[in-house]
């Protein structure tokens, strides 16, 4: 022991050996604790799922913030005697692993997906899979995450595809999966639909066109998608447009010559903007489709699926989009249809994974009907009893507003209702080769939707797959079982918290309220920890173009990954989006060793100390005792708070002010010039503050002060990660 604390501590060579111990003792499995009697069997219990990690690549530093608060909660309720489990996890990130792999593909083969065939591109996406998890799963372990390896899952393992498969034919027969033509986001790049939430927008300086259709003046910024608008739509009250009735038919001069339109009039006009009064392409945008289906309107497409003009547009046809906007300009322009034309900036919508400008299409797809009412058998749900009618888009309104799942911070619970308010049916299907295939066959105009293929021939499986959110909505409790009634399923479900970052709190976040409330009539967890954004020292978004972002490996390497926990944790709260840099996680390197050196010197003078028997206190020692357990009862309560900013905080204070700084110092003397009963208080009041602190500290830096726990003569279980937490007598 004095031998190694007489060196600088070496976190680089501490850190993995200590997570190797931590590994073969088994005591991330709580059962493991229980059996070793340092947790009762009927100990409540405290669990939380890790938001799996996309197989995409690496870990970045908004992946270490996670893992470091999720790891705070896991030690902190271990150390407090809760039956605590954390299940670790991957995802396969459908559309994002598929697109990567054919890019790579593409660019050192020149090959495309379908040169190389389902089969043959499946097993190079699930070899690069492979490959992805093993770093992730490595990187988690060097963050000094708790979590027990024994469960860990993965969003398209054998266990969670059946759970994928039930699902579906749950909601299928209860008919809240449907198949039906509606407008989707389609990406013309990807080839495939995307969910309204993974449609990101970008600034797009263009022009705005105002033109002449017949008696009326329409703006666009898209005069390319226009060749099939007919119908002409203006708000009833609208006195500019008073002589004209709704389902009047009028001759106007358009791009190809003379049309009859058809005067519709609707109470969603805004009459205020432009001209109030609009033409509608239903095959190309969700307003217009939604006005389409309102008054039974002929829905006509003008671009095809891979972003070009089809024969509708005469001589644009074939096209590309920006080619055929300047030529219809043109033609316009000759007829004298172009009233103006104005500079216009406006978000133009891309599809977030491969960057493709969306087209809203028109197409057959399978959806998830979030409006439709259903009963719900069995309910645990606030406000919803067993037996009643409901909707999937009120138990995820119901579970929130009714307080029942509580989201930290709350200011997020109205972003949550706006978007709630706003949901349209959940189009889950994808035309990409990777993920959960949908379980629908068909044969001789038959349809058949089983949890597993049908037994008899000639029956083809539906070519789509579904969307990646729909597996990982089912996270809470697959990993838990499900569809098997486990005890893990009974012991551990509804999950405590669920921790991750605010930006998927409607991809990810909603749809498991959605998922738990519809299929087990529960919640999937009672609390919502939102993180925010890792930035750098300036506020920038971390990113590869910028050249600002911080590898967690790395940062390991140099500082020991205590320096970069504490770095991510303290002064930052729940939902606010935290500045990190090298200085700052150099800065808590300089504590680990402060730490190491608080404890060689506490350490190196209590050799012959006698731990069992307190001495006699005198009143300076006995206050500072007091004090500190004043400090330590705070830092309790942020912890249960989930305030663990400000818990990591105090601790850091008080350890590096107080302990060091003031405690040691003024205590010195005592100890080597003082008589026999103020040395004996002196040492065994720092000896007893140290150890306390020790143990507040562990979650935050778990390493060092395992390392340290190791040397302690009297300690009564063999890791500092299974000891008790203090607690204080009043």
């Amino acid at each position: 022991m004095q031998d190694k604390l007489e060196k600088p501590y070496n976190p680089q060579e501490t850190e993995p050996r200590i997570y190797e111990l931590w590994e073969r003792s088994g005591f991330f499995n709580p059962e493991k604790s229980v059996e070793a009697g340092f947790i009762a069997v009927d100990s409540p219990t405290f669990s939380i799922v890790m938001p799996p990690p996309n197989v995409t690549g690496t870990l970045h530093m908004g992946h270490a913030l996670m893992l470091t608060i999720e790891d705070v909660m896991v030690r902190f309720n271990r150390m407090n005697g809760l039956k605590t489990l954390w299940i670790p996890g991957t995802d396969h990130a459908a559309i994002a692993t598929q697109s990567k792999v054919e890019k790579d593909i593409s660019k050192k083969e020149g090959l495309s997906r379908y040169d190389l065939g389902r089969e043959k591109l499946l097993e190079r996406i699930e070899k690069f899979a492979t490959e992805s998890h093993d770093t992730i799963v490595s990187q988690i372990k060097v963050s000094g995450a708790s979590c027990d390896w024994s469960r860990e899952a993965f969003t398209m393992d054998k266990s969670r595809s059946l759970a994928v498969r039930t699902a579906f034919k749950q909601m299928y027969e209860d008919d809240l999966i449907y198949q039906g033509e509606r407008i989707v986001n389609w990406d013309p790049k990807g080839q495939t639909t995307i969910a309204d939430d993974e449609v990101v927008y970008t600034e797009e300086k263009t022009k705005f066109y105002y033109l002449k259709y017949g008696p009326f003046i329409i703006g666009t910024s898209r005069p390319e998608t226009k060749f099939g608008d007919k119908y002409v739509v203006t708000h009833p009250d609208d006195p500019r447009y008073k002589d004209y009735e709704h389902g009047q038919k009028i001759s106007v001069e358009w791009i190809h010559g003379q049309i009859e339109a058809t005067i519709i009039k609707d109470e969603s006009i805004d009459m205020d903007f432009g001209t109030g009064v609009m033409t509608i392409t239903p095959w190309h945008s969700l307003v217009d489709f939604d006005l389409a289906e309102k008054h039974n309107l002929e829905k006509v497409q003008i671009i095809d699926r891979y972003g070009k003009l089809l024969p509708i547009a005469g001589d644009c046809s074939g096209m590309k989009i920006k080619e055929a906007r300047e030529k219809v300009v043109s033609i316009l322009e000759e007829k004298g249809l172009v009233e103006k034309i104005e500079d216009y900036t406006h978000n133009i919508a891309n599809a977030e994974r491969t960057g493709g400008i969306i087209e809203p299409q028109i197409m057959k797809q399978w959806f998830v009907a979030v409006n439709k009412p259903f009963t719900l058998k069995e309910s645990r749900l606030d406000g919803i009893p067993s037996g009643s009618k409901t909707t999937l888009k009120e138990i995820m309104r119901a579970v929130i507003s009714s307080g029942q799942i509580e989201i930290i911070p709350d200011y997020f619970d109205k972003t949550y209702f706006h978007w709630i308010d706003n949901l349209r049916d959940w189009c889950i299907s994808r035309q990409i080769w990777y993920g959960h295939r949908i379980p629908v066959w068909y044969k001789d105009g038959k349809i058949c939707c089983e949890v597993d293929p049908p037994k008899d021939s000639g029956w083809v499986q539906d070519e789509d797959t579904l969307d990646t959110w729909f597996s990982s909505a089912l996270w809470t409790f697959s990993t838990l079982g499900w569809p098997q009634k486990t005890n893990d399923l009974e012991i551990y479900h509804p999950t405590d918290v669920l921790e991750t970052g605010y930006e998927i709190l409607f991809f990810w976040v909603a749809r498991m309220i959605l998922m738990s409330g519809y299929l087990l009539g529960d919640i999937p967890f009672k609390k919502i920890y939102l993180h925010g954004t890792v930035r750098d020292s300036k506020g920038q978004k971390m990113s590869k173009s910028l050249g600002n972002g911080l590898d967690p490996i790395d940062i390991a390497k140099e500082y020991g990954m205590d320096a970069g926990r504490m770095a991510l944790m303290v002064g930052i709260g729940a939902g606010t989006d935290s500045r990190i840099s090298i200085e700052k996680i150099r800065g808590y390197k300089h504590f680990a060793n402060k730490v190491w050196n608080i404890a060689r010197f506490i350490l190196s003078n209590t050799a012959n100390m006698n731990y069992k028997d307190r001495p006699v206190l005198v009143e300076e020692d006995a206050r500072s005792i007091q004090e500190m357990e004043s400090t330590i009862d705070d830092i309790t309560v942020d912890m249960n708070g989930l305030r663990f900013h400000l818990a990591g905080e105090k601790i850091y204070h008080y350890m590096w002010g107080t302990l060091a700084d003031k405690l040691i110092e003024e205590r010195k003397d005592k100890i080597f010039k003082g008589n026999a009963e103020e040395a004996a208080s002196a040492i065994w009041t720092l000896y007893h503050i140290f150890i306390i602190c020790t143990k507040v500290l562990h979650p935050f830096m778990p390493f060092v002060t395992e390392e340290i726990w190791s040397f302690l003569p009297h300690k009564k279980r063999p890791f500092l990660m299974i000891e008790t937490w203090p607690t204080f007598k009043k």
